[in-house]
């Protein structure tokens, strides 16, 4: 074991030390001096990695996962995004899972809920639907769906085309907390409780049921945010003041109950980039998955630059400098676990970042 002052004792000492460490390693302590500098570091330190996941490339893999197993059989054919700096651990950051969804025409992927909360961001396809708690929504791209912790939900594809979606989960973080609880449902399709849009036409237009109380997930009541909506707020913003010079034009997807994020685990925010803007370096700690849906832009990190098209997903981790660049018009979809740092004090931001 290395020591933190190991060129400064002699190998006598160093013996000495050893066996100390081993003779209480077998009654299951451990020294922290030897671990406390690996332990609280200065800045984050996480095995995590920028990745960039061309859509071209996840699109065939998805064709070909289509012919080897069903929906139903697979209960959800997902392809998962592996971070590469953490092969095997099913996550694209130390706190999140992401990944790409299709359903083939005609398919279902049957009920069932879990602890874990879940977005969806609609890719490819137009009609497809979600159904969560006896609600349906009808999926067009660019469309952002929740499911949150402990609701029933399945997903159906009446249309003549595949539907595409990008998965985000807190796998990772309900599991470091050992919260993972997960149910099938009884039939492969809820009935439905409420008709389709309820929860909008209840929540969506600045009001509430006069005596509506956020849920114990603490989610949103809204499942369903139209892309065509957050691109009317998004073309006010840049109708009407200056870009930002880190985050261009940016919103968050809001609680409408608590004014807090979507989820409470899980934020997820959209942005526009307009033409020719090139952003100042920015990092902040909270892991961050990105996937475009207009436009393109290309990513500049210490290590390396890549350039990401329609629906390509990339992610960069905690405390990692980036600059983008774009010569026209581009939108991003972001999602991170800013919510939980937020909550607990910890996150932390820098701009013109070094």
């Amino acid at each position: 074991m290395a020591t933190l002052t190991e060129n400064r004792i002699s190998p006598e000492v160093r013996a000495e030390r050893e066996r100390f460490y081993e003779k209480i390693g077998r009654d299951d302590y451990a020294p922290l001096w030897e671990q406390l500098h690996s332990l609280v570091t200065k800045v984050p330190t996480s095995a995590c990695r920028t990745a960039h996941w061309q859509y071209a490339t996840a699109r065939a893999y998805l064709d070909e996962a289509g012919k080897l197993i069903t929906a139903k059989e697979a209960e959800r054919r997902v392809l998962i995004l592996e971070n590469p700096g953490m092969r095997g651990k099913a996550a694209i950051t130390p706190a999140l899972y992401a990944g790409l969804q299709m359903i083939l025409p005609g398919e279902v992927a049957p009920a069932h809920r879990h602890s874990q909360s879940a977005l969806r961001l609609i890719l490819e396809g137009d009609g497809a639907f979600t159904t969560v708690d006896g609600e349906q929504s009808l999926m067009k791209r660019g469309d952002f769906i929740i499911t949150p912790s402990w609701t029933w939900h399945d997903h159906g594809n009446h249309t003549d085309q595949p539907m595409v979606w990008l998965d985000g989960l807190d796998v990772p973080m309900v599991a470091m907390l050992d919260a993972s609880f997960a149910e099938s449902g009884s039939t492969e399709a809820q009935s439905f409780l409420r008709p389709p849009g309820d929860s909008a036409l209840r929540f969506g237009n600045n009001m509430a049921p006069v005596d509506a109380q956020p849920t114990p997930n603490r989610a949103s009541p809204l499942f369903s945010y139209a892309y065509v909506d957050a691109c009317a707020s998004l073309a006010a913003m840049a109708t009407s003041g200056t870009p930002d010079a880190c985050n261009g034009y940016k919103l968050r997807y809001l609680n409408p109950l608590t004014g807090g994020s979507a989820m409470p685990t899980i934020g997820a925010y959209i942005q526009q980039l307009p033409a020719h803007f090139a952003s100042a370096p920015y990092r902040c700690s909270a892991g961050t998955i990105f996937a475009v849906i207009e436009g393109s832009v290309t990513v500049t990190t210490p290590d390396q630059t890549f350039d990401a098209g329609p629906n390509d997903v990339f992610v960069i981790p905690s405390w990692v400098a980036h600059e983008f660049k774009v010569r026209e018009r581009t939108v991003l979809f972001s999602f991170s676990d800013r919510p939980v740092q937020e909550a607990l004090g910890l996150w932390r931001e820098q701009r013109n970042a070094n």
